[in-house]
């Protein structure tokens, strides 16, 4: 469309200062005869814009001359404040000029954009790195795992969405890993986050701070209740405190099992944070044909997550992780066993 053209022109040039006719052209896709017409319109309309011929010349607009338009929507302005939380930027050394470049954002954005942009920079987090813990050793309320809930959500979104940036209280069904009853919460939202592509809902309880994954929200319903959250409390200090208490659990149940060697790459990939230190190989083993795996678990349950690998992983300690293996492997013999319906 010609003022989408148009407004790109004014962008490009309040960017780059002068640009030689025939650059604007490739990068629109248009005729050089084309981009000259354009600013024909443009100075019509009042934009001080000019053209140079010549080995030097090129488009400009006159000194000083800035303009707010830019086309951004309020959503647009928002989605460029989701940002990651100590994710790559940190990785990179790059912190620092990220700030600085948002900074430069929120300056050039139209007035009527930056409270948008500047609340869901403090609503929403993405935080890209996975889990580091061992698998299993969330909170079954806010584990990182827990069970194997479906990848979308239960509850919509956008009715999340709306509590964390309407600041009123919500009242939720929610389902707990490892129970099929809904239990109802009434809470009070800080915000959401995206850790490693699953939304979680962050929330006081009873003034308590609670972590509370989006798949597993039955149902959302906003109240007319102002939220009530802790004074100078922002969404990224909550949520650094619950992923610390994910993370920093302790294991209570500590495995030694073995593995097949050309297993090995993917156990590793698989179990990432369960293993207490790297795969142990050349300890006896048949011809080197097993390597020797250390894990933690928080509870003894959770062991059963090796039984993925089946006769390619034995459990050699405790005798107790031992039996929860032997009796997990009949139950599904037995379920197996049967005649096909």
């Amino acid at each position: 469309m010609k003022s989408s053209r148009l407004l790109s022109i004014v962008l490009l040039l309040q960017t780059r200062g002068r640009v030689p006719a025939a650059e604007l052209a490739e990068r629109l896709e248009v005729s050089a005869r084309t981009v000259y017409r354009d600013v024909e319109a443009l100075s019509a309309a009042g934009v001080p814009v000019y053209a140079e011929r010549g080995r030097h010349g090129g488009i400009a607009l006159l000194p000083g001359f800035r303009t707010d338009v830019t086309g951004m929507t309020t959503d647009e302005a928002r989605a460029l404040f989701i940002l990651a939380a100590q994710g790559a930027h940190s990785a990179l050394g790059l912190d620092d000029a990220l700030r600085s470049a948002l900074r430069k954002v929120m300056a050039a954005l139209p007035a009527p954009h930056r409270p948008a942009a500047e609340l869901a920079g403090r609503r929403i987090l993405v935080d890209p790195d996975k889990w580091t813990p061992r698998p299993s050793s969330a909170p079954s309320a806010d584990g990182p795992s827990g069970d194997a809930a479906a990848a979308r959500p239960a509850v919509d979104l956008d009715v999340l969405h709306t509590a964390v940036f309407t600041d009123l209280r919500l009242r939720i069904h929610y389902r707990h890993s490892g129970e099929t009853r809904l239990r109802t919460y009434t809470v009070d939202p800080y915000g959401l986050v995206a850790k490693a592509g699953t939304w979680y809902l962050v929330a006081d309880r009873r003034g308590r701070p609670q972590l509370f994954r989006a798949d597993r929200v039955a149902s959302a319903t906003l109240t007319d209740v102002p939220v009530r959250r802790r004074a100078g409390v922002e969404l990224a200090e909550v949520w650094q405190q619950l992923r610390r208490q994910v993370e920093d659990r302790p294991a209570d149940v500590w495995v030694t099992a073995r593995i097949r060697r050309e297993r090995l790459d993917l156990a590793v990939r698989i179990l990432g944070g369960a293993l207490t230190g790297p795969p142990r190989t050349g300890d006896g083993d048949e011809g080197g044909d097993w390597a020797t795996l250390d894990l933690a678990y928080p509870v003894l349950p959770a062991v059963r997550q090796l039984l993925q690998f089946g006769d390619s992983l034995e459990v050699l300690a405790p005798p107790e992780a031992r039996r929860v293996m032997a009796e997990a492997a009949a139950a599904l013999t037995a379920v197996y066993a049967g005649d096909t319906p």
